[in-house]
Parts: structure tokens; C-alpha cells; sequence
């Protein structure tokens, strides 16, 4: 259960940040500002709640996610009201900077508001009382957080050469004492065993495959192992208490290592935004209020079931 638990807490960031072009760090000690209606809101409730019902149906909202047994409805509802925030902060950054929509963008945001609106159900528009208004001005504020993030780091170097982004697949054998690793080494150079078959039987770690990205371990394990050509073996080698044979697979994952590479370029993205609007958010802290928080309950609408309120934007308005 603690682990399962642990999966869904760990992507809760990932659901609600998911179509914005960075992560934002949560505010604190904040001023009171009442940010956004009850309707617009709930569509970003509706939306979230429907993710998780979809899985792991209603029985997840009294699940205790800490110590101090918050119940899974409170800490969902907690990181919605933290991300409008975040939100309602990258538009006072917004308003700061001048930006503004073209009139292409508000046309695509209009049509993008009416396509979603259109898709609700009698069900959905009870649970929220959202208006075609309501949805606008939430698509709007969206849009803007996401635009304003673009336009602060569009002289940001974002390149990122192959070789800091390589991603080689390997095969691991991970065993205790030096003299076995040396004898399994020994074994595979010279009787030709297969490393595969002598990793599953021997390997005292349970994982044998892996993709390595360079800079992700230590170079105790990087020097010797990104050395390799596809289908060399390492001789043994001590790393975090255990001794290791490693075998390249492939020196270059092609499809891994452009991944990783559009990760390590939105990560500068993000180190880049992060230097202006900490420093933004610090001097204009703002804390969503509003008595929605204490009343909204996860267990109503039962009928209620759209899910797509951010799916639709980035398929409509991402690049």
C-alpha cells in the first residue's frame, strides 16, 4: 500500500504541471487574494478528481497519504489550489512583462473554450456551474502562464550536444565479494557464457537491464562502463559496496538519448524562468482563498466525468 501510495504522490505534480513548460515551485507566506470563481475553479477540480477516479476509483479519497493522516481528498485539493496560485502568479508576472494575445491566439482559445464547453455533460456543468465564460478565462490564464514562460527564456541556449545527452542500455551483474566477480569475469571472457543467463542467476540485484545516462551515476560506474562499445564487458569494479561486471548492449540508445536530451534542455528552460520568477513570487506572494476549499468534496457528482480540460489544450495550443 506505502508504495503504491508513494507512485501516485510522486506523479501528482506531473498530472497538474503537465502541459506547462516548466515546474514551479509552491508559495508561501502569502498575501490573500480570491483568484478565481468557484466554477472556474471546479474545472480544474472536475478535471483532476476524474484523472484519479478513472484509476483508482473514490475508495482513494480517504486513503492517508502522511503521518499525520491527511486523507488523499485534502492533499489533491491542497496542490490544486497551490498550482492556481502558481498560475494566478505567472499573470501578475504576465501583466508585469506587457504580454498580451494576438488576435490568432484569442480566436484558437474562443474556439478551443466553445469545443470543451460543447463536450460537457449536464452532469459535468452541474458539478462545476461553469459558464463558456468560465472556461475562457481559465484556457486564458493558462495560456498566458504558459506563453509568459516562453517569452522570458526565448534567448535561453537550449542545446544539448549527444554526447552530455548519451544514454547507453547495459546489463548488470552486482555481486559482493571482489574474488566472485572476478571469477564470473573469467567465466564470461573465456568459456564465452552468456552474460544475460549468468546475470539472472548470479546478480544480487534483482534489475540486470538499464539505460545510463551519462552524468547520472557516479564515476566510479560511469568511467569504466561509457568506455565500452556495444558488446564489451567491464572488467570488475567496485561501486556503492558491490563489485560490478558490466555489459554495453548499445553505446548509443538513439531514441533515449533524444529524451533525455529535450529533458536536459527543458531543465535549463526551467533553471532559466526559475531566476526571474522566484524572485518575482517572493515580492507578490498570492494565496487562493475562497470557500470552495472548505465545502467541495470529492465524493459528489458521481456522474460528473471530464477529464480533458488540459488534454485538449495542448492538443489545440502546444507546440
Amino acid at each position: 500500500m506505502r508504495k503504491w501510495l508513494a507512485a501516485i504522490l510522486a506523479v501528482i505534480q506531473i498530472f497538474l504541471l503537465t502541459a506547462c513548460s516548466v515546474n514551479l515551485p509552491m508559495v508561501s507566506e502569502s498575501t490573500e487574494t480570491d483568484g478565481y470563481s468557484d466554477a472556474q475553479t471546479m474545472l480544474v477540480i472536475a478535471t483532476e478528481r476524474n484523472r484519479y477516479r478513472k484509476v483508482y476509483t473514490d475508495q482513494i479519497w480517504s486513503v492517508e497519504v502522511s503521518d499525520d493522516q491527511t486523507p488523499f481528498q485534502t492533499y489533491l485539493l491542497d496542490q490544486i489550489r497551490s498550482f492556481l496560485g502558481e498560475v494566478k502568479t505567472m499573470n501578475l508576472l504576465a501583466d508585469e512583462q506587457g504580454l498580451t494575445l494576438n488576435s490568432q491566439e484569442r480566436e484558437q482559445l474562443k474556439q478551443l473554450s466553445d469545443d470543451y464547453y460543447d463536450s460537457l455533460t449536464d452532469a459535468d456543468k452541474a458539478y462545476t456551474k461553469a459558464t463558456r465564460d468560465d472556461v475562457y478565462t481559465m484556457y486564458e490564464a493558462y495560456h498566458r502562464a504558459n506563453r509568459i514562460v516562453d517569452e522570458l527564456t526565448k534567448n535561453v541556449s537550449l542545446e544539448v550536444s549527444d554526447s552530455e545527452a548519451r544514454v547507453i542500455q547495459v546489463q548488470e551483474i552486482a555481486v559482493s565479494e571482489e574474488s566472485k566477480a572476478q571469477e564470473l569475469y573469467d567465466q564470461l571472457t573465456n568459456s564465452g557464457a552468456d552474460f544475460a543467463a549468468t546475470a539472472r542467476k548470479e546478480s544480487e540485484n534483482t534489475d540486470i537491464e538499464a539505460l545510463v545516462g551519462r552524468g547520472e551515476r557516479e564515476a566510479a560506474y560511469e568511467n569504466p562502463v561509457f568506455a565500452l562499445e556495444s558488446g564489451q564487458i567491464t572488467e570488475p569494479f567496485a561501486y556503492q559496496g558491490k563489485w560490478y561486471l558490466v555489459k554495453c548492449v548499445n553505446d548509443f540508445d538513439e531514441d533515449a538519448t533524444l529524451e533525455r536530451k529535450n529533458k536536459l534542455a527543458l531543465e535549463r528552460k526551467n533553471q532559466a524562468f526559475h531566476r526571474i520568477y522566484d524572485s518575482f513570487a517572493a515580492e507578490h506572494p498570492v494565496e487562493i482563498q475562497g470557500s470552495i476549499w472548505d465545502k467541495v468534496s470529492l465524493n459528489d457528482g458521481a456522474d460528473c466525468t471530464t477529464s480533458d480540460f488540459f488534454e485538449r489544450y495542448q492538443e489545440s495550443m502546444g507546440e
